[in-house]
């Protein structure tokens, strides 16, 4: 069952059980007698007086008057009054009051009587005079139809302020889950750019304490470093406005970046990163000049995530590559076929307008089994272990892959390694 279907169960659960354990008061029910003779008026009076609430009305205002300020239930009408017939003042009451329930009485019945009480809805029709048991048994059956809707009506209430209760509560829950997925997200896009710069000012503390003396190639060598910490903690506030304004519902930076700067500025990040260890790495730019209509630190942050994905997918060392290319036509998305080793994500919401910007991500590492790659971009899913990884790198990829209004292939083989190809709608490059 899922998660939608035993929120269901749940709530209906909550709710059965509420409106079990809340006492549905019995009320006595009003009924109202409208007959312009004294005797059969009295006579219904007697008759009902201990069972309801009874009002009383000689004549048709009357009638309505006593229903604009009352709730009635049932309504006894005879329809033969001086001034405003039965059937009229039904009519009118019809307007005041929707729900009410009729019982016309007669001593002249015709057929077109009858037929305009059952075109108001008149729920019987009995002649004068009328027996005990008759009127009895028509009253109440009335009653007992009116009280039901009523009490159904209010427990119907009753359902939807406790559905629009579990709703904000949801609401909220799932508002307080958001934000830990996109504290959690922040902390592990941060963790790279202050990694690399942790590690440059090692280096640099390092470099300081070797030299009480500094050449002018030893300042160079500082000033490139600092140059580059310098652009990490740039990442580091840029990554966290971002997330700021998607908490705040502000929409991102629409400007197209330049892909080839974005992979030189890549490419020092990678160079630097402690995943790179022994691994081997190669960065091809693209041939031409382009932009791509994403946020320059979100690409960054998709092809790092990545990179550092593959470099980490072993501990024996293998080659990772980066590269990609202009596509001058829409993709032909009938190609794409998931199965044991493909994955297409974000193909719904993917900009297909040529041109596009194909980008890959290549290890030579072990590959991803059947089983495991449906649930890679799952949140916190890993197969690392809990020093290795948070299980976010992937699922933060697609969703600012989804964000560009772009697409994600993976392709695996297991024993020969893994492509993740991105593509991205691109742009002209602002002058």
């Amino acid at each position: 069952m899922s998660a939608t279907a035993d929120s269901f169960v749940e709530a209906n659960a909550v709710l059965s059980e509420l409106i079990a354990a809340t006492p549905v008061p019995k009320r006595r029910g009003t009924l109202l007698v409208v007959d312009d003779e004294e005797g059969p008026r009295m006579s219904l009076k007697l008759i009902f007086k201990d069972t309801y609430d009874l009002l009383m009305a000689e004549d048709g205002p009357t009638a309505i008057e006593l229903a604009q300020q009352n709730d009635i239930d049932v309504a006894i009408l005879d329809i033969r009054m001086a001034g405003m017939s039965g059937i009229e003042v039904l009519e009118r009451l019809r307007f005041v009051r929707p729900n009410i329930e009729a019982i016309m009485i007669t001593a002249f019945e015709t057929t077109d009587t009858m037929r305009q009480a059952l075109r108001l809805r008149a729920c019987d029709y009995i002649n004068k005079p009328f027996d005990l048991a008759s009127i009895r048994s028509a009253v109440s059956q009335a009653m007992q139809r009116r009280v039901l809707e009523s009490e159904i009506h209010n427990s119907a209430e009753k359902v939807r302020e406790l559905l629009t209760e579990l709703q904000n509560q949801r609401v909220e829950e799932q508002i307080a889950q958001t934000r830990g997925d996109i504290y959690a997200s922040i902390i592990h896009d941060i963790n790279g750019p202050l990694t690399v710069s942790f590690g440059f000012v090692q280096l640099l503390n390092h470099k300081l304490n070797q030299n009480l003396k500094l050449e002018m190639e030893d300042l160079e060598f500082i000033k490139e470093r600092l140059r580059s910490v310098e652009r990490q903690m740039s990442n580091c506030i840029e990554i966290q406005r971002r997330y700021l304004g998607f908490l705040r519902r502000q929409s991102g930076d629409s400007t197209s970046a330049g892909v080839n700067q974005l992979l030189h500025d890549l490419d020092q990040l990678v160079r630097v990163h402690p995943s790179l260890q022994e691994n081997e790495f190669r960065l091809t730019p693209l041939t031409g000049e382009i932009g791509v209509k994403v946020n320059g630190t979100d690409l960054i942050q998709i092809l790092l995530n990545l990179a550092v994905n593959a470099f980490q997918c072993t501990s024996v060392p293998h080659r990772v590559e980066i590269g990609g290319e202009v596509l001058a036509a829409p993709l032909e998305l009938a190609q794409f076929k998931d199965g044991p080793n493909d994955r297409l994500l974000n193909v719904e919401s993917m900009e297909n307008t040529a041109p596009l910007v194909k980008l890959w991500v290549r290890d030579t590492g072990p590959g991803i089994p059947a089983v495991v790659l449906p649930k890679i971009f799952d949140p916190y899913f890993t197969t690392k272990g809990p020093r290795q990884g948070t299980g976010l790198g992937l699922n933060i990829v697609q969703r600012l892959i989804k964000a560009a209004n772009g697409a994600l292939h993976v392709h695996t083989i297991v024993g020969e390694g893994t492509t993740f190809t991105i593509y991205l709608p691109g742009a002209s490059l602002l002058k």
